[in-house]
């Protein structure tokens, strides 16, 4: 679980960080709450506190933004404001305003000087960053507040209200969270008695082929969209596979995610001995949206409607 608090003292920020790393509600004495609207943020300052347990303070919400990872970014114009974004990554694709957004990152290195130069109200970096970069804009005055990697809905769930508090909108926030979820429940309702298909779910191709373990939110899509992860059995995050496990464990469907090869539908099927996989003998191998499967933002809900559909199409009919 992601640690989250809206309002905490320092002293107990840190002991319930060091205590359980989960996200939970904090004491009402100390810093001020993050404030409900834009409106009520004018009465007075208010405090956030970050997944490294620092709290991050401000006058007023922020007017401009620097979003250092692609799912904070979509997350960021779920909430309403992506127009003060004024700071990306190169793979900030979705929605499309977010393609005519300055860049300043390749969402794990990124372009200090620049940022500093902008002087945004604040940056939302992401922990898989250069924190020695991070510890460069703070130096500079620029206010950082750090997401951690999320590994669940929960901790989607968690990510979303916190950008909420940061920029003054919780209320939609709530509103987002409650979308998905709503999502996300109409398409159990419709996978319910379904027999779970075996799916195999590529992330990067041959010769170095890897896939997901049961230790991140894909897996969850997975879970969520009724079909049985074949490596689920794994307590890890992203692995490295071989081909000979994977024939062995004979998925009935093969899912990719690679975008960076020509056909990579075409390239798996063309592999030595795969033939005797059933996806490939019945044609079910298929290319899914490595974006919407693979950020950790306000599109999980498609994502599980995604990989259902391709799963079981006659459902959806």
């Amino acid at each position: 679980m992601k640690y989250k608090m809206k309002y905490v003292a320092p002293l107990a920020a840190a002991l319930l960080l060091a205590a359980c790393g989960a996200k939970e509600e904090g004491s009402t004495s100390g810093a001020a709450p993050a404030p409900e609207t834009e409106e009520a943020a004018e009465a007075g300052p208010y405090t956030v506190v970050d997944d490294r347990g620092k709290e991050v303070s401000f006058e007023q919400v922020p007017e401009t933004i620097v979003s250092l990872q692609p799912s904070n970014t979509e997350i960021l114009f779920a909430l309403g404001v992506g127009d003060k974004i004024i700071g990306a990554t190169d793979y900030d694709n979705y929605p499309e305003a977010a393609q005519d957004i300055e860049r300043v990152s390749d969402s794990y290195t990124f372009n200090a000087e620049r940022i500093i130069e902008m002087n945004p109200d604040v940056v939302i970096a992401y922990t898989i960053g250069d924190e020695a970069q991070v510890e460069q804009l703070e130096a500079a005055g620029v206010k950082v507040f750090v997401i951690s990697s999320a590994t669940s809905f929960e901790d989607v769930y968690g990510d979303i209200e916190q950008l909420g508090d940061v920029v003054g909108q919780a209320t939609v926030a709530d509103e987002v969270v409650e979308d998905i979820k709503v999502k996300i429940s109409e398409v159990q309702e419709k996978t319910a008695d379904v027999a779970k298909s075996k799916i195999y779910f590529e992330i990067a191709p041959s010769p170095d082929i890897w896939t997901t373990g049961s230790k991140t939110f894909q897996q969850e899509i997975l879970d969520a969209a009724g079909v049985e992860n074949i490596f689920a059995d794994q307590q890890k995050d992203w692995f490295s596979v071989s081909a000979e496990d994977i024939i062995a464990r004979n998925p009935e469907q093969i899912f990719t995610t690679v975008y960076y090869t020509e056909d990579p539908v075409a390239e798996i099927k063309a592999r030595a001995s795969w033939d005797q996989i059933q996806a490939v003998q019945n044609d079910l191998v298929f290319k899914i949206d490595a974006d919407i499967t693979g950020r950790p933002g306000p599109r999980i809900g498609e994502a599980v409607e995604l990989v259902a559909k391709t799963a079981y199409p006659e459902l959806f009919k």
